[in-house]
C-alpha cells in the first residue's frame, strides 16, 4: 500500500475563515446592490459601494483561489491512496500536493494581511512640518538638512513637493518650514516620521571639534478638507503685511502676506511663498486645518494609548524617534531598535526605516486581528 501523504497544509485558523467566508458575503451584498438602479442615479452612494467593492475584492479573490487548492489538495490525496504501487503516479500527486499546500500557506499568510484593519487617511496628502529645536544654529542648519532628505525621498517616489511657509535661520537651514507633499500614499509612508530628530555631530561652526547634540522637530499633518475640519470666521484674526525675499519689486511695495491666527488655540501662520494675498490666506487656511485636524488626531491617540500602547510609538511631536551619529556615520530608530547607514539616508534613501515600522505596525495589527476575532468564535 502506498505511503500516507505527509504533506499537509496547516489549516486556516478558524477565526479567519469566519472573517473571510463573512468578507466574501459582504461582497456578494454589495455586488448586488451596485446593479440597483437607485444606487446606480446616487453617484456618492455607488462611488462608496465601488470603493467598498474594490477594497475587498482582492481577498475575496484570494480565498476563492484557496478553497479550489484546498479541494485540489485533497484530489492529490486521494491519487496518493489509489496508486496501488504506482510510484510515478505516487511521485507526481505528492509533488502537486507540496505545490498547492506552498500556495495555501502563501494565501493564508496575504489573506491575514488583507484583513488588518486600514488607516482611513492612509491615502491622503500631507503638510510636512520641520521646526528647529535644541541646538542654537546648528538646530536650523539640522532642520534645513531634514528638509533637503524629504524633498529627496519624495523625488524618488514621484511625489510633488511645494513649500507654503518657511522661516529662515540666520546661520542657514530654517528655524520653520511647512511643505506640502502630493502623491500616492504619501501620509502612509510618512505618518512614521512625526517626532524628535536627534543629531550628534561636530557643528561648522565648532572650531573646537567637540561633537554637539542638536534637535529638530517633525510634524505629519494629513491634508483635510473644509467639512472635515471646521473653521469658525470669528476665531480668525487676520492681518497683512508686507513680504520679504524674493519675487522682485512687487513683493516689497505690496501687502501679500498673511498673518493668521487661530484665537481658539493661539495657533499662528505666517504665510508668504505665494504672489497674491488671496493665495496666500488660501494657504494659510490650508496649514491651519491640518494643525487643527493634527490636534483632534492627537486627542484620540491620547484616548487609544490609555487603553493600548503602540510598540511602533505614539507619532506624538515629543517623542523621540531617531539619532543620526556623524561619527559613527549611523542612524539608529529606536522604535524598531534598528540602525541604517547615514549617508544613504540623508541622501533621501529612508524606505528602510518606513518599512521596519510598517512592518512593526502589521505585527501589532495581527495580535489584535487574532485576539478579537479569538473571542467571537
Amino acid at each position: 500500500a502506498a505511503a500516507a501523504l505527509r504533506v499537509v497544509a496547516m489549516a486556516a485558523p478558524s477565526f479567519l475563515l469566519a472573517k473571510l467566508e463573512s468578507s466574501t458575503q459582504t461582497h456578494k451584498e454589495l455586488t448586488f446592490r451596485l446593479a440597483d438602479p437607485d444606487v446606480n442615479s446616487d453617484v456618492k452612494e455607488f462611488q462608496r459601494i465601488s470603493k467598498a467593492l474594490g477594497e475587498l475584492t482582492p481577498v475575496v479573490d484570494m480565498y476563492a483561489r484557496y478553497l479550489e487548492a484546498q479541494g485540489e489538495l485533497a484530489e492529490a490525496k486521494e491519487m496518493v491512496r489509489d496508486a496501488a504501487g504506482d510510484l510515478e503516479m505516487e511521485a507526481m500527486a505528492r509533488e502537486e500536493a507540496a505545490v498547492l499546500v506552498g500556495e495555501m500557506d502563501k494565501l493564508e499568510e496575504r489573506m491575514t494581511m488583507e484583513l488588518l484593519p486600514k488607516d482611513p487617511l492612509d491615502e491622503k496628502n500631507i503638510m510636512l512640518e520641520i521646526r528647529a529645536g535644541t541646538g542654537g544654529d546648528e538646530a536650523g542648519i539640522w532642520a534645513g538638512d531634514l528638509y533637503r532628505m524629504y524633498t529627496r525621498y519624495a523625488l524618488t517616489e514621484g511625489w510633488k513637493a511645494t513649500v507654503l511657509s518657511c522661516t529662515t535661520a540666520d546661520a542657514g537651514g530654517y528655524k520653520e518650514i511647512v511643505v506640502e507633499l502630493v502623491g500616492s500614499s504619501v501620509y502612509s509612508q510618512l505618518k512614521w516620521e512625526a517626532g524628535v530628530h536627534r543629531v550628534q555631530r561636530v557643528p561648522a561652526t565648532e572650531s573646537q571639534g567637540r561633537i554637539q547634540t542638536s534637535t529638530a522637530t517633525v510634524a505629519i499633518m494629513p491634508e483635510v478638507d473644509e467639512v472635515e475640519v471646521k473653521i469658525d470666521d470669528k476665531d480668525i484674526e487676520l492681518t497683512t503685511a508686507r513680504s520679504g525675499g524674493a519675487g522682485g519689486q512687487n513683493v516689497n511695495k505690496v501687502e501679500t502676506a498673511v498673518d493668521l491666527v487661530h484665537k481658539p488655540t493661539g495657533i499662528r501662520i505666517f504665510c508668504t511663498e505665494e504672489r497674491s494675498q488671496l493665495k496666500n490666506r488660501i494657504r494659510a487656511m490650508q496649514i491651519l486645518r491640518s494643525k487643527l485636524f493634527e490636534l483632534q488626531q492627537a486627542e484620540q491617540s491620547a484616548e487609544i494609548s490609555g487603553r493600548r500602547k503602540a510598540q511602533v510609538g505614539t507619532g506624538s511631536r515629543s517623542e523621540k524617534i531617531r539619532t543620526y551619529n556623524y561619527k559613527d556615520s549611523r542612524v539608529s530608530d529606536h522604535r524598531v531598535q534598528q540602525n541604517f547607514p547615514l549617508d544613504n539616508f540623508m541622501d533621501g534613501n529612508i524606505f528602510p526605516a518606513i518599512g521596519a515600522c510598517q512592518a512593526m505596525e502589521q505585527r501589532e495589527k495581527l495580535e489584535e486581528l487574532n485576539a478579537d476575532l479569538s473571542s467571537i468564535v
